[in-house]
């Protein structure tokens, strides 16, 4: 669906500014390869988050508690 809304998006925007358009497709590999170490950066931080959480919750899963049921 997001892709979808982006296609969309430059579809109406090369109507309007086909210039503009072009430039935003080929400066789109560009800016996602510089936004690829910060998501890389981004990645390693929330796994790092998720194990501490483990190690700090463990004592509790080995007593029995369980996290509530999401409806």
């Amino acid at each position: 669906m997001k892709t979808l809304v982006a296609v969309l998006a430059w579809c109406i925007l090369f109507v309007l500014c086909w210039p503009l358009a072009l430039l935003a497709l080929l400066l789109w590999p560009i800016a996602w390869l510089l936004a690829l170490p910060f998501r890389l950066v981004g990645i390693t931080f929330s796994a790092m988050f998720a194990f501490l959480q483990a190690i700090l919750f463990l004592p509790a899963r080995l007593l029995g508690w369980r996290p509530a049921a999401v409806a």
